[in-house]
């Protein structure tokens, strides 16, 4: 859910919250709670609930029991929004608790449903052929834990899937469903680093699109070597942010393909039905409320407050997304909702401050056992 405009930091060597060490952050009752901001956290928590009570956190954080409380407070919780936060968690800080955010929306692109000129750029479904196996290159002694995406080919050997340039060649024409030809292959490019999007078809109507799976190949956020080619930043007329990039990769028609290129990841979509795109905690994410995080580091379901340089994302969200560019403690994607607004907002974020997790009470005390 990465913009692709900015620098991630090194990513962290714990493999969890739990082993990232965590210890107890600030009184809850000092918080600043804004009455909307409390609101919508509390909605956005409330819709989590139906997943978190059943799923294991991979965070080591908290069990399902742990949130048997809160929710069942959330699902009757008819006062003070800010009450149910200081009534019902603690506040915890992971590792140093260091905070590094970006942002991201949910992208208005054209396209259609049939193909037609001015519409060519395919939407590809779930692939029937991308599954998890392990390549022949790789020992035995090393095949651990998950093995990678890919397929098996003609010679029924298992590869790497197509990476993004075969697949702007062509690689899965006739092969692989489309559900919806995009109008912009730049606007789709960034529609793809945000994970879902809308389709404007031509009669107006709107198709909501979101996230079915990737091919496995390595995501590279572009901004990185644009900026080290020279081609945005310092001394250049394009910004390092969403729209810096967008409006060189416009600029320079005969390098985009090369430059997005770089980029080796493709995602695959499907269609909504929803009122919001889906987050990975599969419920809908709506406008400054939800957050992407790691799920190693962070609870999914958890109340995260972030206290930026940024002031404008400042204030409390709730875990429900992640994203392949979002991985290691107190590493967080804003989600803004649609729209040109959040659109300008998420395209410039870029901030470090501080962050503390929100955990049920008595969690702490149980960690330290």
């Amino acid at each position: 859910m990465d913009t692709g405009a900015v620098e991630q930091p090194p990513a962290e060597v714990a493999d969890n919250a739990a082993s990232a060490g965590v210890r107890p952050g600030p009184p809850i009752e000092s918080f600043p709670f804004l009455q909307a901001d409390a609101e919508g956290a509390l909605a956005a928590f409330r819709r989590s609930c139906d997943k978190i009570l059943y799923r294991d956190d991979t965070s080591g954080l908290t069990t399902r029991l742990d949130w048997q409380g809160p929710c069942l407070a959330a699902s009757n919780w008819s006062s003070d929004p800010a009450l149910f936060f200081t009534s019902q968690f603690e506040t915890a800080i992971v590792g140093e608790g260091e905070a590094f955010a970006t942002g991201y929306f949910e992208p208005e692109i054209l396209g259609s449903r049939t193909k037609a000129p001015g519409y060519e750029v395919p939407v590809y479904a779930l692939p029937s052929d991308l599954e998890r196996g392990w390549p022949a290159e790789i020992a035995e002694s090393e095949r651990t834990g998950r093995p990678p995406l890919g397929r098996y080919n003609e010679d029924g050997e298992f590869v790497r899937y197509y990476e993004r340039s075969e697949i702007v060649a062509g690689a899965l024409d006739g092969k692989v469903p489309t559900i919806a030809w995009a109008a912009d292959p730049v606007e789709f490019f960034f529609l793809q680093i945000q994970g879902s999007g809308l389709l404007r078809q031509p009669d107006g109507s709107v198709m909501r699109i979101g996230y079915a799976g990737q091919n496995g190949r390595e995501y590279v956020a572009i901004g990185r070597p644009m900026r080290e080619q020279g081609l945005i930043g310092d001394g250049t007329q394009y910004p390092t942010s969403m729209q810096g990039l967008m409006g060189w990769l416009r600029d320079n028609p005969d390098r985009a393909d090369e430059i997005m290129n770089l980029n080796k990841s493709w995602i695959f979509f499907r269609e909504l039905d929803t009122d919001g795109p889906l987050g990975s905690l599969e419920v809908p994410v709506y406008g400054r409320d939800s957050i992407a995080v790691d799920p190693k580091f962070v609870p999914y379901g958890a109340p995260v407050w972030l206290d930026m340089e940024s002031d404008v994302a400042d204030g409390l969200w709730v875990a429900q997304d992640t994203g392949g560019a979002i991985k290691g403690a107190n590493r967080f994607d804003t989600f803004w909702g649609n729209g040109a607004q959040a659109r300008e907002i998420a395209g410039g974020m870029s901030s470090s401050g501080t962050a503390y997790i929100f955990l049920p009470k008595g969690t702490l005390a149980r960690l330290k056992r």
